[in-house]
């Protein structure tokens, strides 16, 4: 949810539209991220009745912290095992995502948390 509205401030409804749920999800979601401190709704400039989600910068902070957490490990990975084959590791895991159809929900950004995935 975090990468929506790093892009962009949105309206729950947006939200609920790009993540592929509903707005009553989006609004639950959203409540526990303020209560956490991660996101805040400011009036939107064309309509004060629309509320924007904004990151605060706890927020920021944590996604810049992942982004050096995550290249940190592709620098560790690559180390150990070459450049060529963490490539072609990346590539057969998107392409085994891909035949089980979860390739436009990642590329999305509408991966559901497992508590909201159908059973198997």
């Amino acid at each position: 949810m975090i990468q929506h509205v790093l892009a962009a401030p949105l309206s729950i409804t947006a939200l609920a539209e790009r993540m592929g749920v509903t707005q009553q999800a989006s609004s639950k979601a959203v409540a526990d991220l303020e209560r956490r401190g991660l996101v805040r709704r400011e009036p939107g400039p064309a309509d004060a009745r629309t509320k924007l989600l904004h990151l605060t910068g706890h927020a920021i902070a944590a996604v810049e912290a992942t982004r050096a957490l995550r290249a940190e490990l592709q620098d560790e990975l690559v180390a150990e095992y070459g450049a060529g084959r963490v490539d072609d590791a990346q590539a057969l895991l998107a392409s085994v995502i891909d035949r089980f159809g979860g390739g436009d929900a990642i590329r999305a950004r509408r991966v559901r948390p497992r508590a909201e995935l159908p059973p198997a």
